[in-house]
């Protein structure tokens, strides 16, 4: 074998050595980027979570305010005709 031939056939098996190199730490790179998507969507699941709780909490909250607001009517009325009938 004279000299080229074997010159490349050590640049070729550095090349497929290296490329493996990079493939494998690809492959650990995208598993990482697996786990971190898996954590981002766990995050956000709860942050929906929690939005919907606040969601129902500012419902509650509403209902409760217009209940009250109700009754002070029902109250105002009331004086209202008593006002009216003291009055006459």
């Amino acid at each position: 074998m004279d000299n080229t031939q074997l010159l490349l056939n050590i640049v070729l098996i550095i090349t497929t050595i290296l490329l493996i190199v990079v493939g494998i730490q690809i492959i650990i790179i995208l598993r990482d980027f697996r786990k971190i998507l898996r954590k981002i969507n766990q995050i956000i699941n709860e942050l929906e979570k929690i939005g919907v709780s606040l969601e129902h909490g500012f419902s509650e909250i509403s209902g409760f305010l217009s209940a009250i607001k109700t009754i002070f009517k029902i109250i105002n009325s009331f004086q209202a005709k008593k006002n009216v009938r003291n009055n006459k």
